[in-house]
């Protein structure tokens, strides 16, 4: 009888095992299809954030390519046509921002998260680049009204070189040969065209006023060479997660700072009370003079917009790269507009700034296309 008892004992501690090995298989495959969907559901978002961040990306590119192009011919609009005040040029290149107020709103509204905005730390440091970008404004202003776009385009050009050297410094930009490729190129093109540029002294311009255009462009290119890197390397240091609400915020504060420096530059030039005589006499009437203005402003902002944003989303040397690459297309644009001298060394610039943009574009999709390791 005990035996009888003791096998049924066992007959049923079998069966509890097999069902608790049963259960014990349901619960992991159970659990393995879990972890899968919240791998895929994972896999999924990074990709949409991928593209979100590409589609921007591209947004703020465009915004930098029209804003590199259009600043400058606005500006020099308003000079050959009898506009003379300098401190305004500069302040027109950041007074755009309240244009920046409909996107912040929109985006307070989306994401009112207040853990991710800007610190004091940080807004003290945006209005210190604000300053810097303020004097940049007024170096580049003061030059171009000696100088043809053409040749202040290429001179501008040579800040991707600054940019290449202080992102090395600050933000130990990594350079993968198609950069370094591009560096050269783009920066050989401005070489190139420096070697033209005494054939092309506008009509009105002393040599000496030439001079000082020349050399204080290039100074604001070395200034803006420093600034951009400044500006990837404030996003790296500061302890906040970087959105592109974060973004626009840091512009809004840099773009004031620097229309405050450039505001109290016209009000000890007198910039506001020459504006009234400044509009009646510029010689193509009172509604160019104030649509140039207006759209200068606009244009300025749009290549801050994508500045910032394509150093956010994609470095300092990208910005670089797109500004020096926006310089043959400036420069038709201007002998076209402005009748401005075309020789074979602007054709041969030409060439070098599309050859070394295209050795960026490839060296990016060189690194994106390559499979990443598994781990």
């Amino acid at each position: 009888m005990s035996g009888l008892l003791e096998i049924e004992h066992m007959e049923t501690a079998g069966v509890e095992n097999t069902e608790a090995a049963a259960d014990r298989d349901l619960e992991l495959r159970m659990n393995s299809e879990e972890r899968n969907r919240d791998l895929e559901l994972r896999m999924k978002s990074e990709e949409r954030n991928r593209k979100k961040r590409r589609l921007l990306l591209l947004v703020n590119a465009l915004a930098l390519a029209v804003g590199t192009s259009a600043g400058p011919l606005l500006t020099r609009f308003y000079f050959i046509h009898g506009g003379s005040r300098r401190w305004l040029s500069s302040w027109l290149e950041t007074v755009g921002w309240p244009l920046l107020l409909p996107p912040l709103y929109l985006s307070y509204r989306k994401h009112p998260n207040r853990e991710n905005h800007v610190t004091p730390n940080l807004f003290l440091a945006c209005c210190g680049i604000g300053i810097l970008t303020g004097a940049d404004d007024y170096l580049y202003a003061y030059g171009l009204s000696f100088l043809p776009v053409s040749t202040s385009a290429v001179l501008i050009a040579t800040q991707l070189g600054f940019n290449a050297v202080f992102a090395l410094l600050l933000v130990r930009q990594k350079f993968s040969p198609f950069s370094v490729n591009s560096v050269a190129l783009l920066t050989a093109s401005s070489v190139l065209l420096a070697f033209h540029t005494s054939n092309d002294r506008p009509e009105g311009v002393t040599k000496r006023q030439y001079a000082v255009g020349f050399i204080l462009t290039l100074g604001a290119a070395a200034l803006y060479g420093f600034i951009i890197p400044l500006i990837e390397l404030t996003y790296n240091t500061t302890k906040r997660q970087i959105t592109y609400t974060l973004v626009m915020e840091m512009q809004f504060i840099m773009s004031f700072s620097a229309t405050v420096f450039c505001t109290v530059g016209m009000l000890i030039n007198g910039d506001f009370q020459a504006l009234h005589r400044e509009a009646n006499e510029f010689r193509v009437g009172k509604t160019y003079y104030s649509m140039a203005l207006l759209w200068s402003a606009v244009a300025w902002q749009l290549f801050y917009i994508g500045v910032f944003g394509v150093t956010s989303l994609g470095s300092s040397l990208l910005s670089g790269v797109i500004i020096a690459a926006m310089i043959p297309v400036t420069e038709v644009l201007a002998v076209v507009l402005y009748h401005e001298e075309f020789g074979a060394e602007k054709g041969m610039a030409l060439v070098l700034s599309l050859w070394g943009f295209a050795s960026y574009l490839y060296g990016e999709y060189y690194r994106y296309s390559k499979p990443r390791p598994s781990c």
